[in-house]
């Protein structure tokens, strides 16, 4: 039997498993600053992105065996270090991806229909302003027949690229692993129907040109690069919509706030922020900017996905 802490929250039927299988399971959260005297005593933890596992708490814990994320990505965690060490470092990269995609697509549905400034409008104006606000927001752009660009064409752009295929909308996604990349579209999920295709990858400044839409999805490291700034800006179609639901940073904020001010972005939508979990006001307070406070795999079915993959994994490692 396994002593494990979950110190960022599971779903019901992740712990129901990890119990099932005779681990003894502790999800009273752990503070940061009393993680170095508490977690030696356990065998596994298992986190999401507030929990911090770095060299030096890896250095005090000689039992540990197991690091789980619960999620995707792993800039909280020394991998490295920990691998030196013999402890298996796990996530759940394909738990969330539908969850991603769908909210990545809502997005895109709300900057074209100005939906994000019309709910934060109308109940304060909605009564008095009525018309004006209904001649503000009559701009609103149609998703069928636009070109979609995605930046990284892993499983959650793939998601992506299989809605906006629904939608339909060309789509131009980028990734440097690959030329092309064969996806299945579901048409009747019940009924085992659906499409087959191939869809070439292209070149990032050929997408930058022709996007009408562009969202990110790549594993991108909090602290480097951006990967959409200035002059990547300057190389899109005037009136882009630009969505990020991928990391922090992913895009330069300030290249992102003068490109709306001069109009070559018509709207942005952002899930993640450079200084979560405090974002700078100037991007809180943008009336072309729709805001969410990193909720992309926030869905009841992908935390019980998470969940039961991440008991999978940490079962199967520790038999």
């Amino acid at each position: 039997m396994a002593k494990i802490l979950i110190n960022d929250g599971i779903h019901p039927d992740g712990q129901k498993m990890l119990e099932t299988a005779g681990h003894e399971v502790h999800t009273t959260k752990i503070p940061q600053d009393e993680l170095p005297a508490k977690l030696p005593a356990y065998d596994a933890i298992c986190v999401r992105s507030a929990t911090k596992v770095r060299t030096a708490l890896i250095d005090q814990c000689p039992n540990l065996k197991i690091i789980g994320r619960g999620g995707v990505g792993l800039d909280n965690i020394d991998v490295d270090h920990a691998a030196g060490k013999g402890i298996h470092v796990i996530n759940t990269p394909a738990a969330s991806s539908q969850a991603v995609a769908e909210l990545a697509i809502g997005q895109m549905f709300s900057l074209a229909r100005f939906l994000y400034d019309a709910d934060r409008n109308m109940p304060t104006k909605g009564a008095t302003d009525f018309k004006a606000l209904k001649k503000s927001y009559a701009g609103g752009v149609e998703l069928r027949g636009k070109t979609l660009g995605i930046i990284g064409f892993g499983r959650i752009g793939q998601e992506v690229a299989r809605l906006g295929l629904g939608i339909g909308m060309e789509v131009m996604p980028v990734d440097m692993a690959f030329d092309e990349m064969r996806i299945e579209v579901d048409i009747f999920r019940s009924r085992n129907a659906a499409l087959s295709l191939t869809l070439p990858t292209a070149e990032m400044d050929e997408m930058l040109a022709e996007a009408d839409f562009i969202t990110i999805h790549v594993p991108f490291k909090t602290g480097g690069k951006a990967l959409v700034g200035a002059q990547e800006f300057a190389k899109m179609k005037d009136g882009v919509r630009i969505v990020n639901t991928a990391r922090g940073g992913a895009i330069d904020e300030d290249a992102l706030i003068a490109a709306l001010a001069s109009g070559k972005v018509a709207g942005a939508a952002l899930d993640v922020f450079e200084n979560e979990p405090t974002p700078r006001k100037e991007l809180l307070e943008h009336p072309r900017i729709a805001l969410s406070p990193h909720i992309g795999a926030a869905t009841k079915e992908a935390q019980r996905k998470i969940g039961l993959l991440l008991a999978t994994q940490i079962i199967d490692l520790l038999k």
